[in-house]
């Protein structure tokens, strides 16, 4: 994506505190509030190009992810990935862990199996009570070992927490309880196919017909499967991963409608304004002055 004009919603790098020489930090909720009271930047919204564990011990929190509003309690998981619009909420008196990390910071195949790149993984998770228990066990390990900088070798150090992290991400992907990740899992071949050209091309089109030709099936399978594995038709899913990267383009950067709907593939900005207004009851304009006058 080319982006034009200044970011409204700015897009945050990892950045650890100074001494810590890896790219994965973990950090106590505690000490997170502490270090963020200072900061007024901290409350605001912002795109993240990395990835953001969090799990209660303590007390509630909401958190708002691509528009989404949800709410975190002990026992359950929030995943932010990279390029996902997300904001804080008031952490209060909540406790709990914190796991920063880079994407290239685990190896390709620990990636593929935990669905690291997987734009339409849940947020949250809610594993089962077994799940939950060994996910606890390594979130202490991999806060203990990132605390014990300095005991053994940097290289060893960076190892033990790159193992720790890969069994974390590993099994959180393989936890939710949530008929959503079943879905998810065990997705037909057909629907598989389908997404990954999706999240590929969505900005070039969104005719079915396209997609179907490309994959070697009729629309009327690739929709059939989409209805199977999501509940609605391959058009809304198209036309969803759209509205999602519209609304994202709306609030990260001052584009112009013109701008994002030929970004988006559209062949004009009214059109773009009409399947805008179709899918949200408002223009694309009136979304981004209510996002940022909320903000």
């Amino acid at each position: 994506m080319v982006n034009i004009g200044h970011p409204r919603v700015p897009m945050v790098d990892f950045a650890p505190p100074a001494g810590v020489p890896t790219a994965v930090e973990v950090v106590r909720l505690s000490a997170l509030r502490g270090r963020t009271s200072r900061l007024r930047s901290f409350s605001l919204p912002s795109r993240i190009s990395f990835h953001r564990i969090l799990t209660l011990s303590r007390g509630v929190i909401t958190h708002t992810v691509d528009f989404e509003r949800v709410e975190l309690r002990p026992g359950s998981w929030l995943w932010i990935r990279p390029g996902q619009v997300q904001q804080w909420g008031e952490l209060g008196g909540a406790e709990g862990t914190v796991v920063y990390f880079e994407p290239a910071f685990l190896d390709a195949d620990t990636a593929r199996v935990a669905g690291l790149h997987d734009c339409y993984a849940p947020s949250v998770i809610d594993p089962d009570n077994a799940s939950g228990n060994s996910l606890r066990t390594l979130a202490g390990q991999l806060l203990e070992e990132f605390d014990s900088l300095g005991e053994i070798p940097l290289e060893a150090h960076t190892a033990v927490l790159r193992h720790l992290l890969s069994a974390l991400v590993l099994r959180l992907s393989h936890a939710g309880t949530q008929p959503v990740d079943a879905q998810m899992r065990s997705l037909p071949e057909v629907f598989a196919r389908f997404r990954a050209l999706v999240e590929r091309d969505f900005a070039g089109s969104r005719d079915v017909s396209e997609y179907a030709a490309q994959l070697g099936y009729s629309p009327r399978t690739v929709s059939r499967a989409t209805h199977e594995a999501f509940g609605f038709a391959a058009k809304e899913f198209i036309d969803r991963r759209v509205m999602l990267e519209a609304k994202r383009l709306l609030i990260h950067d001052e584009l112009s409608a013109a701008q994002i709907a030929t970004y988006l593939g559209f062949t004009s900005a009214t059109n773009f304004t009409k399947f805008f207004r179709r899918h949200t009851g408002s223009s694309p304009g009136a979304f981004r002055e209510a996002f940022m006058t909320a903000h």
